[in-house]
């Protein structure tokens, strides 16, 4: 125990190291370490940033103020979409070969009811109709039993079919355009340059926004609430888009920017779009024995189709691309002619970055508009106010800790004091390193992790005074000290981490932002009270040589 090896030498003094470096940028401004190109816009570091971090903690809306705003999403013209688009597909299943003879449907409250002009034909137009329905997809990527669509007959007309969105499927829609619509804000506020955003699922139908530093809301609230657009369009190999996208195109033709979850880069397309997110009417997570991996499976309305089936018979082993938000999200190859109103993109998925484009996809296929329900605004002199206070608030119970430790530990006191400094260093550094988000739940998290680096000291100094009493020479107080409390410190800290990981996947907010320092000072913790605190006191004891231990 009382051995270190070169290479634990090594880990400890880079652990340090790495800490101070990372620790450093939060004691300069942004302006110093980073500079911003009139041209581009691009941000990047400068002078010695360049080559030592540059990131600093992030401050929450607590600390730094900015907007906190909630979004309504309109969930009753979702709805009318769904019928809407049920009304054309149900006309297009009764005008297949052979047509089936019907009056025009009709939307009717929350279903959409035909009636054939033979009763006859009845039983062939339920099959067809029948047809249209689906197994719901669960956001898990399972296959549900229930199904999109309720077909049934009208008992008190023989000629009359009703047919009405499923309470899952309803669901499940619901659920998805909260997703999509939170994808949608997340890029476009990501576009901005805000610094960590909070965009999450409030309710049923809300959406939650807070945007540390933002100075007008009013931004926030144009660029929130404006609508994904989305196109499909023909892709042009003939002509190279240049290495920075800016080479000349002739009429009717354009360079699109690829994204980088789609190997970035730029290509050629068509301008005119082949089909808008309009024609879109759903996208979701599928499996197709063609393919290793699951797919993305996607739905055209009644036009759609038409112009896609025309363009896909047409154009075998040409790509189309389709564009988000002016990115090219996929441009796949079209390896047969498409006539059924639907197709799938497959490629190099797993189930979170396929489920990921098809959100991306139904952002442009059913919109929902948001509208502001609260809008506050927390004005920076609160959050520096916030600051100054959680400062003292550390420095304060630092000091008493510091007090205490001297007055009962002696020169044990001092170890324990610059193992402090160093778990506070650590701490500083993981979070700016990580880039992650500190808010006053977040300093409460470092001042409960003080005391129980403190704790740890504690088992381990009184461990070794009991040694001492038994009458043991130094050296096998401090060494059999460490060992016996080594099971205890590592038994409450692995309870408390779990508590932590449990807080940071369950929890929202101001207690994610708890669970994350919490669980990094743990660590910390651990390690100076535990490995540095001991090549301290291992030091000390090699350097003094002493007969008796001062406690």
């Amino acid at each position: 125990m009382l051995n270190f090896g070169r290479n634990q030498l090594i880990f400890i003094a880079l652990m340090l190291v790495m800490g101070v470096l990372y620790s450093v940028p939060n004691f300069f401004a942004e302006d110093e370490r980073y500079a911003v190109d009139d041209v581009t816009g691009e941000v990047s570091a400068i002078g010695i940033w360049d080559t030592i971090p540059s990131r600093s903690i992030n401050l929450g809306l607590d600390l730094q103020g900015g907007a906190h705003l909630v979004f309504e999403a309109d969930m009753d013209q979702v709805q009318e979409d769904l019928l809407d688009n049920l009304h054309a597909d149900t006309r297009q299943a009764l005008r297949q070969a052979p047509i089936i003879p019907s009056q025009n449907p009709i939307i009717d409250g929350d279903e959409v009811v035909v009636i054939v002009a033979r009763a006859e034909d009845r039983a062939e137009a339920f099959q067809r109709l029948q047809g249209l329905s689906e197994p719901v997809n669960q956001q898990q990527g399972q296959i549900s039993l229930e199904e999109t669509l309720n077909v049934a007959v009208d008992p008190d007309d023989d000629r009359m079919i009703r047919m009405s969105i499923t309470q899952a499927q309803s669901d499940y829609i619901q659920g998805r355009t909260i997703a999509q619509s939170i994808e949608v804000v997340r890029n476009r506020l990501d576009g901005l340059g805000t610094v960590d955003p909070t965009i999450a699922r409030q309710g049923e139908n809300r959406i939650l926004v807070q945007v540390p530093g933002a100075e007008d809301p009013g931004v926030i609230v144009d660029i929130v609430s404006a609508v994904a657009t989305m196109s499909f369009h023909a892709v042009d190999t003939t002509i190279d888009a240049g290495p920075n996208g800016e080479a000349r195109m002739p009429p009717g033709r354009e360079v699109a920017r690829r994204s980088v979850d789609n190997g970035g880069g730029f290509i050629v397309v068509h301008s005119r779009a082949l089909l808008t997110g309009e024609h879109l009417t759903s996208a979701s997570v599928g499996q197709d024995a063609r393919y290793n991996g699951p797919v993305v499976n996607f739905r055209f309305n009644t036009e759609g189709a038409l112009i896609f089936g025309e363009h896909t018979r047409n154009n075998r082993g040409n790509r189309f691309a389709i564009i988000l938000d002016d990115e090219v999200i996929s441009d796949p190859n079209i390896n047969d002619a498409i006539l059924t109103g639907s197709g799938l993109i497959g490629g190099n998925f797993n189930f979170e970055s396929a489920n990921l484009l098809a959100i991306k996809m139904n952002a442009g296929a059913l919109p929902a508009a948001l509208t502001v329900v609260e809008e506050r605004t927390v004005a920076p002199s609160t959050g520096a106010d916030n600051i100054e206070k959680g400062k003292l608030a550390i420095m304060i119970g630092f000091g008493l800790v510091i007090v205490f430790m001297l007055a009962a530990y002696g020169v044990f006191g001092v170890f324990s004091t610059i193992a402090l400094l160093a778990n506070v260093v650590l701490i500083v550094g993981a979070l700016s390193g990580l880039g992650a988000t500190l808010t006053l739940s977040g300093i409460a998290g470092i001042i409960l992790t003080i005391g129980m680096a403190v704790d740890a000291n504690v088992l381990i100094y009184e461990r070794i005074r009991e040694e001492s009493r038994n009458g043991r020479t130094p050296a096998q107080c401090i060494e059999v000290g460490y060992q016996r409390a080594r099971e205890a410190i590592l038994d409450a800290n692995i309870t408390t981490l779990i508590a932590a990981a449990v807080l940071l996947l369950m929890g929202a907010g101001p207690v994610r932002g708890f669970a994350i320092t919490l669980g990094i000072g743990i660590v910390t913790s651990v390690f100076t009270a535990f490995v540095f605190s001991r090549l301290l006191a291992v030091i000390w004891l090699r350097a003094t040589k002493p007969k008796a231990l001062p406690l």
